[in-house]
């Protein structure tokens, strides 16, 4: 079995560590990590997972980027800038955002290029396919919003769409638009107006962060393809009141949806009893397996699973399973799954290629 397959990230929330801590995500995690030695930020966000050289090592041909800033009523504390206070706040942050992503294709193409269509999805794997492994090729990134009250009215999502953006998750924390993590609630009447400009435009509605109420509305209601980029299955979390993970009613409805859920692993969506500064050791690579294998049992197949790391989104290396030093090491995930009795069609499926499949089917044909 072949042990290098393509990769695809559903989530990173590349631009907010950008912003928030300066990071450079062309250097190497080891250059990244040493710079940030001497200041605070591994203890706010932990050592980074990221960085230019782990995303060769690791064959990660694709990243699902994100654009996100939190309310300022989730203000963490003074370094945490990237909140805002209304709609309008909202959108000059991800516009700051999108734009920062478009300086980073044009100051760096040979490490990151956008994805916006299907033409250009396919000359990007194809790049990664034939190259030879010691090659260096270009990250491809496909921008994700994350929270939606940037979106100041329907009508704007045609400008959004214009800059990149090819998936909403209309949540984070609650928004005007729906209930979302740790504040529940239903879809709002603007809630049904977002889904149905979206599914106009050619969105792809991610269910992340969305309360469980709002995500069984939007089931029924929209119309394209729905996924959930980055939520783990609540059922293997034992103890949990929390509204941020997928309930076993949810997750069938995304199969029956043709979606697909990234698994994130990170320690405290494996295992509620860790928390930050417990031992990584308490949690493993085969927790993340566990989640992965839930979904496959569930569907009957390997085709609705992917990785949605969350990598640098609030976490770091600390907070990672025992084995896991960085993006590359989604590689060591193949064998697991192989001792698991999963085929190597599977586990390409897994690792990379259902992303990949949710991307021809949904990307237009070209610009």
């Amino acid at each position: 079995m072949q042990n290098d397959f393509i990769v695809v990230d559903a989530h990173e929330d590349l631009a907010w560590n950008m912003f928030t801590f300066g990071r450079d995500y062309t250097q190497t995690v080891a250059v990244t990590r040493s710079l940030e030695a001497s200041n605070d930020t591994p203890t706010l966000n932990g050592d980074t997972l990221l960085g230019w050289d782990a995303y060769q090592n690791g064959r990660v041909a694709v990243v699902f980027a994100s654009l996100f800033a939190s309310p300022t009523r989730r203000k963490e504390g003074d370094w945490d800038k990237q909140n805002y206070a209304d709609g309008d706040e909202a959108y000059r942050l991800y516009r700051e955002q999108a734009d920062a992503y478009h300086r980073l294709f044009e100051q760096h193409p040979e490490k990151f290029t956008l994805i916006q269509t299907k033409e250009d999805l396919l000359t990007h794997i194809g790049r990664w396919e034939r190259g030879d492994r010691a090659d260096t090729i270009p990250v491809g990134l496909v921008i994700l919003m994350e929270g939606a009250e940037c979106v100041r009215e329907p009508d704007e999502l045609t400008e959004w769409w214009q800059t990149g953006v090819r998936i909403i998750g209309p949540a984070w924390s609650g928004t005007r638009y729906c209930g979302g993590t740790g504040e529940p609630g239903p879809l709002t009447k603007e809630g049904y107006r977002l889904l149905d400009g979206m599914a106009e435009v050619g969105f792809t509605l991610d269910l992340s962060h969305m309360d469980e109420e709002a995500v069984m509305q939007s089931l029924g209601h929209y119309p394209g393809r729905i996924i959930a980029t980055h939520a783990n299955a609540k059922a293997l979390i034992k103890d949990t009141a929390s509204n941020r993970f997928l309930s076993d009613r949810v997750l069938q409805g995304l199969l029956e949806r043709n979606g697909i859920i990234g698994i994130v692993p990170y320690n405290r969506f494996l295992n509620w009893d860790w928390k930050p500064g417990k031992p990584r050791d308490m949690v493993s690579l085969d927790d993340v397996i566990a989640h992965i294998d839930y979904v496959c049992q569930m569907a009957g197949d390997a085709l609705h699973v992917g990785i949605g790391s969350d990598a640098d989104g609030g976490f770091g290396l600390q907070s990672v399973p025992a084995g896991m030093d960085s993006i590359a090491d989604l590689q060591k995930l193949a064998p697991l799954l192989e001792e698991k009795g999963y085929s190597e069609e599977d586990i390409k499926a897994v690792l990379g290629g259902n992303w990949i499949g949710l991307l021809e089917d949904t990307l237009p044909e070209t610009g």
